[in-house]
């Protein structure tokens, strides 16, 4: 069934036929309909444009004598081939045998002991990824809850891809990031999780082979490996993930799909630069790649803008985009969004509908309250004002305490300062004894069995003082002869 936000306008002196043919063109174009995407049979978009369907046949003329459409007798008009539209020909899960044969793995240890001590009373939580408690808008989101209260708006369940009126504004907000994409390209989440796990049993094969940075958020989560999938690292340096490697780590493994983070990256807060950016949407074009782009902390710069997405860039349908207001805003909203291809965000919406109906109603208009009134780039700008505070904080900090016992890099955006830690010890001892402190740590094994020498130290959640104190006593664990291998 085809169903569009756009009508052409009956009383603009541009032709109907000019309309249509523009707005299927920036369909095609802009990557939401891929190559090999049928499109809708001529009667059914003449009806649902209200207009002849001469109309639609001149315009389907126009698009087949610019070569992007063909119509073959019998199996209707289609764009081309498209790697996103083969991923997505996935027939739907079959959630019982999952359960039945219960694949879901577990969380890694460690991760299972953060989340229990994450709830201890008092305990400092250094790594912690996410927005203080201090820094959360709890005042604005009071009023908008208060102004919501006396507004007719709707409580039951939204159409499959989110509200509208959202997606809308979804839609307006991206383009300020130089993405162009219609509301009918929008899926929304619950959250960026929800959106890799839709993605892992709705878009993969298991057995399928995910590529990712080396070290990588995505690695402390067993989200593609519960649905049969394997992930396989390619190293970063100071400019992001080493794409030149892609093709031989690809031909190796055949890999199916890349995942990215290339602003602010989780748990390195390496910034991807513009060079390397373009070096890998090229490789990633020419090896028939998709990718997933998180793009969640993009927000969170200090001193200037990061480089424009991937997604900006992206013509051929070749990124699906991924964004949250969970890092800025609020991780209780459980409000993210998917961005890509129709078939494949109409394909993850029909599956988020067997596995959740959708995403929270009441979210979903607070977030359209939040990006229409202009409160949320208020918020953003007071967010960065504070991040940057406390990041030089924790610089100062470190200075102070770790010059003779680890390495780190000054992030420019994000959460997280990947700390290196120079003596050789028990990764282990340390986040066991830093628990029985009082401390709660990031050991960097969890991103990557290899980075046993790391933590992910954040700035964003603990307060100043707790920073302080934390960090301080940190550097006194790390010097006990206890920890030595």
């Amino acid at each position: 069934m085809f169903s569009s936000d756009w009508m052409p306008n009956k009383s603009s002196s541009v032709p109907l036929h000019k309309q249509i043919t523009d707005f299927l063109k920036e369909k095609i174009v802009n990557g939401e309909w891929t190559i090999g995407y049928k499109l809708p049979p001529q009667r059914t978009l003449a009806k649902a444009f209200e207009v002849n369907r001469s109309t639609i046949v001149t315009a389907f003329d126009e698009l087949t004598a610019e070569g992007l459409i063909e119509g073959k007798s019998g199996s209707g008009t289609r764009v081309v081939n498209n790697t996103w539209n083969i991923l997505a020909t996935t027939p739907p899960p079959d959630w019982s045998s999952y359960v039945d044969s219960s694949i879901h793995k577990p969380n890694l240890p460690t991760i299972q002991e953060i989340n229990h001590a994450e709830f201890i009373p008092n305990i400092i939580r250094l790594g912690t990824g996410e927005l203080s408690p201090q820094l959360m808008p709890s005042e604005t989101m009071k009023q908008i809850f208060k102004k919501l209260s006396t507004r007719e708006i709707s409580y039951g369940y939204e159409e499959p891809k989110g509200l509208l009126p959202l997606r809308e504004q979804i839609a307006n907000y991206l383009k300020t990031s130089g993405i162009q994409v219609s509301p009918s390209s929008i899926l929304i989440v619950s959250g960026a999780l929800q959106a890799l796990q839709l993605i892992s049993v709705g878009l993969l094969h298991q057995g399928s082979i995910v590529l990712k940075e080396k070290q990588s958020y995505l690695h402390s989560l067993h989200v593609f490996q519960s649905a049969g999938m394997r992930l396989v690292g390619i190293p970063l340096d100071n400019e992001g993930i080493k794409a030149n490697l892609i093709p031989q780590v690809k031909k190796q493994h055949r890999a199916s799909l890349l995942y990215t983070i290339p602003s602010f990256h989780n748990p390195t807060g390496t910034l991807m630069t513009v060079e390397r950016r373009t070096q890998l949407l090229t490789i990633c074009q020419q090896e028939q790649l998709p990718l997933i782009e998180d793009d969640v902390y993009r927000e969170l710069w200090f001193d200037e803008k990061p480089p424009k997405p991937l997604k900006a860039f992206d013509k051929n349908g070749l990124v699906l985009y991924m964004g949250s207001l969970s890092k800025t805003l609020s991780p209780g909203l459980r409000i993210g969004w998917i961005v890509g291809p129709e078939p494949v965000v109409e394909h993850l919406a029909d599956i988020k509908m067997q596995t959740d109906y959708g995403s929270s109603s009441l979210s979903q208009w607070t977030a359209v309250e939040w990006f229409s009134s202009g409160l949320y780039e208020q918020h953003l700008n007071e967010i960065r004002k504070q991040l940057k505070i406390r990041r030089d904080f924790t610089l100062d900090l470190l200075n102070k305490y770790f010059s003779d016992l680890a390495t780190w890099e000054k992030p420019r955006g994000g959460f997280y300062i990947w700390l290196r830690l120079l003596p050789s010890i028990s990764i282990r001892k340390l986040f066991e004894s830093a628990i029985a402190e009082g401390l709660l740590l990031n050991p960097g094994n969890i991103y990557d069995h290899q980075a046993d020498q790391y933590l992910r130290i954040s700035y964003s959640y603990a307060s100043l003082s707790d920073l302080e104190d934390g960090l301080r006593r940190l550097s006194i664990i790390i010097k006990s002869e206890n920890l030595k291998k």
